[in-house]
Order: structure tokens, then C-alpha cells, then sequence
């Protein structure tokens, strides 16, 4: 018989969580009512901007709703399932569908009236330019 490392707070984790989708399912409100699934989300700086892509494949444009309140970024939508009636069978279901939130916190340097949103091909790109007083500057050291 191996020996299995005991971590208690994992567990409580766990439990937590199935707490949650309990009270969820008890209340009439679905655990999966606004979050189905998380579209995966990369964030990176190019140049004086910050992107951010996710990726939300087959999607309509006009399901996906972007707002910015109080230095957060709110990125919202929905994928519908679209089931056909000819007597299909499903055998095997894997890709997510039903509403999702992301919500990122931005900093303050960001210029928040001229954010840009790109589509393109299941990627949504958005891209958060900085302040120009934010941008970083070389300061000369004079030698003496």
C-alpha cells in the first residue's frame, strides 16, 4: 500500500466548492447560470500598449459585450448550442457552450477612452493603450 501525502486545506477546497454549487442548485440558481466556461485569455505589453486575446471561437460579434467601469475590464457573452432536429444523435459533447464573464482589473495608466477590440478567426483582441505620461523615459545621469 503507498502513502499518500495528506493536505487538509486541498480538501477544504474542494468541499467548499461543492458548498457552493449545493446552495447554487437549492436556490433555483444554476452553478453554471453566468460562468459555462472561461474563454482562455492571454495578457502580455506590446510595445506602449497592454493586449489582451481570448479566445471565444464560434461566437458571434454581436454576443460579445466589452465594458470598462471603475478600472475594470468586463468581457461577457454567450455561445449558443445549436442542436439540430433531423434526429442526430449526439454521442460525444465536449465543447463549451452558455455564458461567460472575464473581468480583469486595469491599471491607472491606462487610457481607458481609446481602447480598441479586434475579432478575428475566434480571437477576440483587445488592446489598452497607455498614457503618454505613463510611458517610461530615459532620464540621463550627468558625471561630474
Amino acid at each position: 500500500m503507498a502513502l499518500v501525502e495528506w493536505r487538509p486545506f486541498e480538501e477544504i477546497g474542494t468541499l467548499h466548492d461543492k458548498i457552493n454549487k449545493l446552495f447554487d442548485n437549492v436556490s433555483g440558481k444554476e452553478a453554471k447560470d453566468e460562468s459555462s466556461f472561461l474563454p482562455a485569455v492571454d495578457i502580455y505589453a506590446e510595445g506602449n500598449n497592454l493586449v489582451i486575446e481570448a479566445e471565444i471561437p464560434g461566437i458571434d460579434k454581436k454576443d460579445i459585450d466589452l465594458k470598462v467601469e471603475d478600472n475594470v475590464l468586463t468581457i461577457r457573452g454567450k455561445k449558443e448550442f445549436k442542436k439540430e432536429e433531423k434526429g442526430d444523435n449526439y454521442y460525444r459533447v465536449e465543447r463549451s457552450y452558455g455564458s461567460f464573464v472575464r473581468s480583469f482589473m486595469i491599471p491607472d495608466n491606462i487610457d481607458k477612452e481609446n481602447i480598441k477590440a479586434e475579432y478575428k478567426k475566434g480571437v477576440l483582441k483587445l488592446i489598452l493603450p497607455r498614457k503618454p505620461e505613463a510611458q517610461s523615459k530615459s532620464i540621463p545621469i550627468e558625471v561630474q
